[in-house]
């Protein structure tokens, strides 16, 4: 069974007596252990696909089943404890809190998490992760003196810190000139693998598709190519 699937996802925006379906019957499964890329033009749905399957937005009709369990029909809370302890989110900006230290960010995310390692097991997961991310050098940081590409590291770091099984990224490199680009890429591949997590990313930037496993290809609110 796959970790994670979309069946007949769909979802419409209502504007007054307007209706606009931007997602048209999505079917779509996630393997362990690879990424996956949503592309397409800008409207093809790419973005609110991802959010949907990210619990931050409901469907409009449709399932969308997380390790047997379909989180459509799953209470707010339900969701927010998915999202807080089995989802890691990457974004365009890093969205750092900027009177957090490198350390404390992902203090910050263990706590969210709920995680159930002592004080001293948690500074060993975040010296582990920060090495990984290469910015172990960096942890008593403030976001201010980070660079674009560290703070994307940084970001990544906070993401896997509570051990994921997917991570959503969307554009996580859309804010980095092209070596930064391919640096974030590439450690996002390498952990994808090391940590065996699911990788659903949304890009437009075609260089990075050699990064990925799988390339979904959509239009107009539906899957043409996968």
């Amino acid at each position: 069974m796959p970790l994670f699937t979309l069946d007949e996802v769909r979802k419409t925006f209502t504007n007054g007596e307007i209706k606009e379906e931007i997602l048209k019957g999505i079917n779509l499964s996630l393997k362990e252990g690879e990424i996956t890329a949503l592309v397409g033009a800008s409207g093809s749905g790419k973005s609110t696909l991802l959010t949907i399957a990210a619990g931050l937005q409901p469907a409009t009709n449709g399932q969308v089943v997380f390790n047997g369990n379909n989180i459509a029909t799953m209470n707010d809370e339900q969701i927010r404890q998915i999202r807080a302890s089995e989802f890691g989110f990457v974004f365009q900006f890093a969205h750092l809190v900027p009177f957090l230290t490198v350390e404390e960010q992902l203090l910050l995310m263990l706590d969210v998490s709920e995680s159930k390692l002592n004080k001293h097991e948690q500074k060993t997961e975040i010296d582990r992760i920060l090495k990984l991310v290469e910015m172990e050098h960096r942890k008593d940081a403030y976001p201010s003196s980070l660079s674009g590409g560290e703070k994307q590291r940084v970001a990544i770091a906070r993401a896997i810190i509570h051990k994921p099984k997917i991570l959503f990224a969307d554009e996580p490199t859309a804010s980095l000139d092209s070596k930064k680009s391919k640096d974030v890429m590439m450690l996002i591949r390498e952990l994808t693998k090391t940590l065996n997590i699911t990788t659903l990313m949304v890009t437009h930037d075609e260089e990075m598709l050699s990064y990925v496993d799988r390339v979904v290809k959509m239009s107009d609110g539906l899957v043409i190519e996968k």
